[in-house]
């Protein structure tokens, strides 16, 4: 059993109209969910297939970080995806810079953030003072470098290059691009 606390304002999500999303992520991961809707924990426990079983909390932890349950169930469609997490906060001096490095991060109307998911094929989300991540590992690994380079200062020109550069290389190692519900 494992325990992952998510956001109170993520709750409602996680469980969905009338507990339909709870009971989608219990049928289709092969877990329990018990949800404390005071504290936002949630108890997963595996019922079924192990490996399904402990994506169970990646799911639960993706959904509580901005993704929406459809984008986080995709978690379960390949043994290769994978969840990220970028603390935003970490790479801060002070709230100002925090709001900063995410309006970098987002870039002007989403622009960034989409070009991330447009060049790589993985999905992002900026949420609170974190940046999440679902996508196979090599994408996961770009879309965190760039992010990284974002960060560290560099000019989106160059952080736009590195994506492309990337995308042309996983394309020309056959990699297919897993497409996210839009």
């Amino acid at each position: 059993m494992q325990h992952v606390k998510i956001p109170q304002d993520r709750i409602g999500v996680l469980i969905g109209e009338g507990g339909e999303t709870l009971r989608e992520i219990e049928s289709r991961a092969e877990v329990r969910l018990d949800v404390d809707s005071e504290n936002g924990s949630v108890e997963v426990e595996k019922t079924g297939d192990p490996v399904r079983g402990l994506k169970g909390p990646e799911i639960v932890r993706a959904i509580g970080r901005g993704f929406p349950p459809e984008e986080a169930l995709t978690l379960l469609d390949d043994d290769m995806m994978m969840f990220d997490l970028i603390d935003i906060d970490a790479a801060a001096r002070n709230k100002n810079d925090l709001e900063r490095q995410k309006g970098r991060l987002i870039g002007e109307n989403g622009r960034t953030r989409e070009l991330m998911e447009e060049l790589t094929g993985a999905s992002v989300v900026i949420y609170g003072t974190t940046m999440g991540i679902i996508g196979i590992p090599q994408q996961v690994d770009v879309v965190r470098s760039a992010a990284e380079m974002i960060l560290d200062g560099a000019p989106h020109g160059s952080v736009y290059s590195f994506l492309e550069r990337k995308r042309n290389e996983m394309k020309h190692q056959g990699m297919e691009f897993h497409q996210f519900p839009g």
